[in-house]
Order: C-alpha cells, then sequence, then structure tokens
C-alpha cells in the first residue's frame, strides 16, 4: 500500500493511468438544444478520407489513447476496418491552416447497442493543440451531426482515467446511464471526487487518497526510476499475458523486467 500523504500528493493528468478504473457510460435523452461552440480562428473541420488512417492514430497516440502503432492498427480493425465509406460522412477531423489533423470524433454507432442511440466515438486533440476551445467545439459539431443522422439519443463511453474528457460530457447534459450508475457507482464517486461537477450529486465522493490505483502507481514510479524522462506508459491485457507500455520523451518500449 502506497504511503497515504504520497496518494494525497499525487496529481492527476488528463489521461492517467494510474487512476483507478471504472467504465463510464453517459447518455442524452433529448438532443433539443444542443450547444453550439465555434471553432477558434485557423482551424476548419474536414471529413475522414482514404488514407486519414495515419492521421486518426496520430491523433490518438499524442492524446495517449496509444503507445505503439499496432495499437492503434488493432483499434482502427475492431471499430472501422470495412466502414470506411460510412466514416467519409460521419468521421471528423479538425486541421489548421497547415492542413495538419489536429483533433478527431466520430458520429458513429454501437451495433450491440439496440436501443437506437447514437455514439460520440473516438474524441480526440494532439497534446500540443489541448487547451485551445477545440475539444468542445469538436463535441458540439460532432452532436449535432448525430442529430443529422437521426438518432434520437446519444451515447458515450468513456472512463475515469480520462476525467477531463467526463467532466466535459457532463457540460455537454450528458448524464450516467442508469444500468452503468450501479455497475460503476465507485467510478462515478471518482470521477464526483475530481470534478466536483452538480450533475454528480447522488454519488458519494472516494475520498482523494482511494482514488489511485497503487499498483499502476508502483509501475509508475519503478518506471520512472529506470526512465527519467518517462512521458506515460499503458498497462495491456492481451490473452492473460499483461504487457507494460512506456514513452519517453525520446522514444517508446515495452518493460520486460519484474516487478
Amino acid at each position: 500500500m502506497e504511503d497515504r500523504e504520497e496518494l494525497i500528493n499525487l496529481k492527476p493528468d488528463n489521461h492517467d493511468m494510474r487512476l483507478k478504473y471504472y467504465e463510464l457510460i453517459l447518455e442524452r435523452s433529448s438532443l433539443d438544444d444542443l450547444s453550439c461552440y465555434p471553432l477558434p480562428e485557423g482551424y476548419r473541420y474536414v471529413y475522414y478520407r482514404e488514407g486519414d488512417k495515419k492521421d486518426w492514430i496520430a491523433i490518438e497516440t499524442s492524446a495517449r489513447e496509444f503507445i505503439l502503432p499496432e495499437e492503434g492498427e488493432s483499434a482502427w480493425k475492431r471499430y472501422y476496418a470495412g466502414k470506411e465509406k460510412e466514416l467519409e460522412e460521419r468521421m471528423f477531423f479538425v486541421e489548421t491552416s497547415d492542413g495538419e489533423k489536429a483533433a478527431t470524433a466520430t458520429a458513429f454507432y454501437d451495433p450491440q447497442d439496440l436501443s437506437g442511440a447514437g455514439w460520440l466515438h473516438w474524441v480526440a486533440v494532439k497534446r500540443e493543440y489541448q487547451g485551445k476551445g477545440i475539444a468542445k467545439a469538436l463535441i458540439s459539431h460532432t452532436l449535432h451531426r448525430l442529430k443529422e443522422l437521426g438518432y434520437p439519443s446519444i451515447r458515450i463511453p468513456t472512463q475515469t482515467n480520462t476525467w477531463v474528457a467526463a467532466r466535459l460530457y457532463l457540460d455537454f447534459g450528458f448524464r450516467p446511464a442508469v444500468k452503468n450508475a450501479l455497475a460503476s457507482q465507485k467510478g462515478y464517486g471518482i470521477l464526483r471526487t475530481l470534478t466536483g461537477h452538480p450533475a454528480l450529486e447522488g454519488f458519494e465522493p472516494v475520498p482523494y487518497e482511494e482514488i489511485w490505483d497503487s499498483r499502476m502507481v508502483k509501475i509508475e514510479k519503478m518506471l520512472r526510476e529506470q526512465y527519467a524522462d518517462l512521458v506515460h506508459f499503458r498497462v495491456l491485457e492481451e490473452d492473460g499475458q499483461e504487457r507494460i507500455l512506456y514513452c519517453t520523451e525520446s522514444g517508446t518500449g515495452e518493460w520486460k523486467g519484474t516487478l
């Protein structure tokens, strides 16, 4: 168990593997009065076109969804392979005036969701473009596209590790889906502790020192002892085996040592 004082002094990143993981499903049943925010000056929206997969992977990697290119390839195969034609009117990129793709989001769906809801998918902004108001504008733009496509309601899959994004979705009027609110009650308590959002008043806040996954904190500490320039890390479960991936200022790799 980590020292309580040490845990209290930890500061969460906007995408932090050290936080206890809980899946969060947010939903909005009424699409009336969706907020609309303009992009900052110098940016524009473009739809997906053939060949843009590499840009999608680059954006998601910069936003710390992936570390290795193979992770991006695997995610693309799982969600979008064979559906690229659909993406031409569902997947957005935000481009700079120089044509660099800086952010992405997709107006999509979940084939297993029989409610008929549209799904806001894979929202990400490159790290160097965060904090400029791009995410808020992109989310509103994609939500309006889902409404145009005829979906009666919208759901958003997220998690405690991306708590800043979850807070933004709450600001857009999304609320915990009923079944998920029960299954991830502690997760919403963690989110309340981190955000203090009034929409979460029905959830008991989790003490700050208890929002951290002690094993992930230990892994991060171990990696930082080996790599002083550590940026972030990910722990993957594949076929019952655990992989620890890390990113430093000089490159990426996979931890082969023992814990």
